[in-house]
């Protein structure tokens, strides 16, 4: 299912759980990947579905307790970041992978300035002088499209707008060459003129610096945009997996094809009421034993309601969680 070559990231069988004083939310259930040197990979799923506790996982940046990671393995360059020591953790975050958050204005810190937040990562990760620092600072603002980058150093978060904020953000995620780039749902609180000019300049970063991301949205427009690949994740399971192109042209998931059938249609009239998803996601208290997406499929049958599908393939680079067989318009063989 997966090509094991020239990978910089592998997860394998992942679980991540939540002890709450009501019982486990199993918030991550099995989920395997891999990424390549300079590819993008596209997470997608509503919201809940598990794509940033998945990814938050991957460096363990969840409080722990109540987070747990139950099982799996996390393999970044060759080593299983769960086996690794606190202070190779720390060198792996922010060094050799570097992750940008939804909200730039609560993930920059407010009492300091954009320099002293750019500058510490360099001097911690990179070895840099102040001196040092504070150039390679002004050059990661001006690569960002930051005007007058050298005296915008001294500014504080809040003299940036919100478009330049996630600029900053993505300057200090870039600033010690990671392998890997986490971006999750960094577009979300902009509006589209900033969306578009966000996503152009990571395009270009990303054809300048070689480096390989992981990005996650519940936008399959933004994915169609960007990526080279696609999973699709329901309740902390991924349920398809393809690249970019197969995905939209042969969506195989029943969720999958719902997800495709909400996004507007150019040239379809404004007035006509997009199609939506019907039922609510699943509770996540119980570890899945059947499919979580049946109470809301059309093509739901017996096998779905007490066995939970595993991840099959559909061709050499797709792969679909699921009983029904899309293009024989019927249920696979049990056998």
């Amino acid at each position: 299912m997966r090509d094991q070559s020239a990978t910089v990231l592998d997860v394998a069988n992942l679980k991540t759980v939540f002890n709450t004083r009501d019982g486990e939310v199993h918030a991550v259930n099995n989920v395997s990947f891999h990424l390549k040197p300079g590819e993008l990979l596209g997470i997608v799923g509503e919201s809940g579905s598990g794509k940033s506790v998945t990814m938050m996982s991957l460096l363990k940046l969840l409080p722990m307790p109540p987070a747990e990671i139950r099982s799996g393995s996390i393999e970044f360059d060759g080593r299983d970041i769960r086996e690794v020591s606190d202070e190779d953790l720390r060198k792996i975050r922010g060094g050799d992978i570097g992750f940008i958050f939804q909200d730039p204005m609560t993930s920059l810190n407010p009492v300091f300035t954009v320099g002293f937040q750019l500058i510490e990562p360099l001097r911690l990760h990179m070895g840099m002088n102040k001196k040092q620092a504070r150039k390679r600072a002004a050059e990661l603002l001006e690569l960002v499209g930051i005007p007058d980058a050298p005296a915008r150093l001294k500014d504080f978060p809040h003299q940036f707008s919100g478009g330049m904020r996630q600029r900053v953000m993505i300057a200090i995620a870039l600033a010690c060459d990671p392998k890997v780039l986490i971006a999750d749902e960094p577009t979300t609180a902009l509006d589209v003129t900033i969306q578009a000019q966000i996503l152009e300049l990571v395009k270009e970063l990303r054809q300048k610096l070689g480096m390989a991301i992981i990005w996650i949205t519940h936008d399959l427009g933004v994915i169609a945009e960007i990526a080279d690949r696609v999973a699709v994740m329901y309740a902390g399971q991924i349920v398809e997996h393809a690249d970019v192109k197969e995905l939209f042209a042969n969506p195989q998931h029943p969720y999958t094809r719902a997800l495709l059938e909400t996004l507007p249609r150019m040239g379809e009239a404004r007035a006509a009421r997009l199609p939506s998803i019907e039922g609510q996601p699943p509770n996540l208290d119980h570890e899945p034993v059947h499919c979580e997406f049946a109470p809301r499929c059309k093509h739901v049958f017996d096998r779905c309601r007490v066995e939970n599908p595993q991840r099959r393939d559909v061709s050499a680079a797709h792969d679909v969680a699921c009983f029904w067989d899309t293009n024989a318009g019927g249920p696979l063989d049990a056998g």
